[in-house]
């Protein structure tokens, strides 16, 4: 890919990645649950004394690893994605303060659904690479052909069991977020995907092409 056509998906990708970090500690800071994923790394922070920021990281390190086996092939936007969310999320709990009160609570934690389905919206809509986690579900769907709601399923009820074990905050905020952020992504998804946006020259040339 030419620097030409990298610098736009790039000044999408890296405040998408920085405020997924931010919907987290929004969700983290509400104490009423929070994504399956962040339950493990809040386990794992609170068991080890690590920040929650180095736990998220080396979890998505860990989860990068397994790609390895699987035949999957990371993109720059697969290890900014492990590298920088974990930061933005620590810098978020930093600075971000506990909310008093349940009212209080319930905005934080909407904002943060939001906020992290715009988020989602921006990181894959620059097709730079899914993230460490998009990659093991694609990945042991296409090695197992199992169906892909089986596999995503079964890998994060893994994550939320182990997390809720060491410690992590389940609570009704999780299940808000297993119903709220597929039908949420659904919206974000489209509206910010480049290549729908910014087709080929080829194939915006053609108008009655049927889109690929």
């Amino acid at each position: 890919m030419s620097r030409t056509a990298l610098a736009p998906r790039l000044l999408q990708l890296l405040p998408g990645l920085f405020l997924f970090g931010i919907a987290s500690s929004l969700m983290i800071r509400a104490g009423i649950g929070i994504a399956p994923w962040d339950v493990l790394a809040q386990g794992i922070a609170q068991r080890s004394g690590w920040s929650f920021g180095l736990a998220s990281n080396l979890v998505s390190i860990a989860v990068l690893s397994m790609w390895w086996p699987l035949r999957q092939r990371p993109g720059l936007g697969t290890v900014l994605n492990a590298l920088l969310v974990g930061p933005s999320a620590q810098c978020g709990l930093n600075l971000i303060p506990a909310p008093q009160g349940l009212p209080m609570q319930l905005l934080l934690f909407a904002a943060g659904l939001v906020l992290l389905a715009v988020a989602t919206g921006l990181y894959i809509g620059a097709h730079l690479g899914p993230g460490p986690r998009d990659g093991l579900m694609t990945g042991l769907h296409a090695r197992t052909g199992r169906a892909i709601w089986k596999v995503r399923t079964l890998i994060e009820a893994s994550a939320l069991a182990v997390g809720w074990w060491l410690g992590g905050n389940v609570g009704p905020g999780t299940l808000a977020f297993a119903l709220l952020i597929g039908p949420l992504c659904g919206i974000t998804l489209p509206l910010f995907d480049r290549d729908r946006r910014h087709p080929p020259a080829a194939t915006a040339s053609l108008p009655d092409q049927a889109p690929k």
